[in-house]
Order: structure tokens, then sequence, then C-alpha cells
């Protein structure tokens, strides 16, 4: 096989594993959903939290203008992947403020107005930066440690299901989608040879691998104890 044939076959693997990481953050981007319907239907945000629609859309921005031709070379499916999110985490927080108490919307614009001001001094700063090399080591710094932070965020949840022995705060279909949109960026990365890349994803792919690998072991626990307790017969 030709070098330029590897290449090709590289190039086109390449956008297959970015276009499915596009599709499987889908599935991560959505999950709010059911939550924001409670909220609205409601009229109140009750005991929900307004910061990890705050600390995503800081990662989207920052991790979308890394995907950009002005930060890195051909990455233009991260810059899509964290443009959609960007809207999605946008449209949550407008909605949680819409919901929210006079207080809790105080605290969330200052964060939202916070977060904007940040990215804001991300781009101008970098590109302030001429040396291409190292506006991207900037960046890159910026984004791999933003994302890293984002996959650490379910350890909390990891430990409460082990404490509790119940899955029911780590929904299934979020932690499979964390972990096959990890898993494709991971490949995507690899492939990239980006280090900003493949190293986040690697640690949300493991993190993810532990969400289900707990996931499958308490709730085959849990149907077993079930099925284990004794019928109640009633003779009345």
């Amino acid at each position: 096989m030709s070098v330029f044939a590897s290449l090709a076959i590289c190039k086109v693997a390449k956008d297959a594993a970015g276009v499915a990481g596009n599709i499987f953050a889908f599935g991560l981007f959505v999950s709010p959903i059911p939550t924001f319907r409670r909220i609205i239907r409601n009229g109140s945000t009750e005991m929900f939290s307004g910061l990890p629609y705050i600390y995503s859309l800081m990662n989207c921005l920052i991790c979308m203008w890394y995907g950009t031709p002005l930060i890195s070379h051909d990455n233009i499916l991260v810059t899509t992947v964290n443009s959609i999110g960007a809207v999605f985490q946008f449209v949550y927080i407008i909605l949680f403020m819409m919901s929210a108490e006079k207080e809790k919307k105080v605290k969330m614009l200052a964060w939202l107005m916070g977060v904007l001001g940040i990215f804001a001094i991300i781009l101008i700063g970098s590109l302030q930066i001429d040396d291409i090399v190292m506006r991207r080591l900037f960046v890159g710094i910026l984004s791999c440690a933003s994302l890293i932070s984002m996959f650490a965020s379910p350890l909390f949840i990891i430990k409460l299901v082990i404490q509790t022995k119940s899955v029911e705060f780590m929904p299934f279909y979020l932690s499979l989608s964390t972990f096959l949109m990890s898993t494709s960026f991971l490949v995507y990365g690899l492939l990239s040879d980006d280090i900003f890349i493949y190293v986040p994803n690697e640690i949300g792919t493991i993190l993810g691998m532990t969400q289900l690998i707990l996931y499958f072991y308490y709730e085959s626990k849990s149907r077993r104890m079930d099925a284990e307790d004794p019928l109640i017969v009633s003779y009345a």
C-alpha cells in the first residue's frame, strides 16, 4: 500500500471518528431536556443548580475556539460539535434564568457575563500571540484543562453510586453517550496526533467505561436481590 493511500485511509477514519463524536455528543446535549421540562412545567428551578450549564458553556467555547483554523489545523469537527454544544448550553441558561428566583437569576447572569468575559480575554489574548505554535499551545492547554475538569465532574456521581449501591442518580444513556463520544474523539485525536484532544478524551473514555461497569454491576445486583425476595402470600 502506498503512502498516499495510507494517508487517505487515515484521513477518512479520522473524519468518520469525528462525525461519530458529533453524533454521540448530541446525546449529551439533549440529556437535560427532561429536567427543563420539569422546570418549565413547575415554573421553578427548585433545587436544581445552573452552574453545570455555565461550566459546559465555558468548555464548549474554549474547545470551539481551539478547533478553528486560527488555532489548530484541520479540526473543523471539533469546532462544529462545540458550537452546537455552546448553543444548547446558552439556551439552557436562558431557560433556567427565566424560571429562577430573583437572587438565583442575578447570580446566573453574573456567571454568564463572567464566562463571556473570560472567553473574550482568551480569544483576544491568543490572537496577540504571533507564533502559531505558541498560540496553539496556549489555547490547547486551556481546552485540555477544561475538558478534563468536565470529564472529572461525574466522579461525585460515581462515589454516590458506590455509597448508595444504586444507579438511580446515574442515567444509563448519559453514561453511554459520554463513553461513546469520548472514545470517538480519542480515536480522532490519535489519528490527528493531537495531544490536546486525545489526552482529555482518554480520561473521558476511562471514566465513561467506569460508569457503565458500575451501572451494570449494581443494576444486575439490584435485580438479583429483587428476585430473591420471598413472595408474600395472603390467605385472607
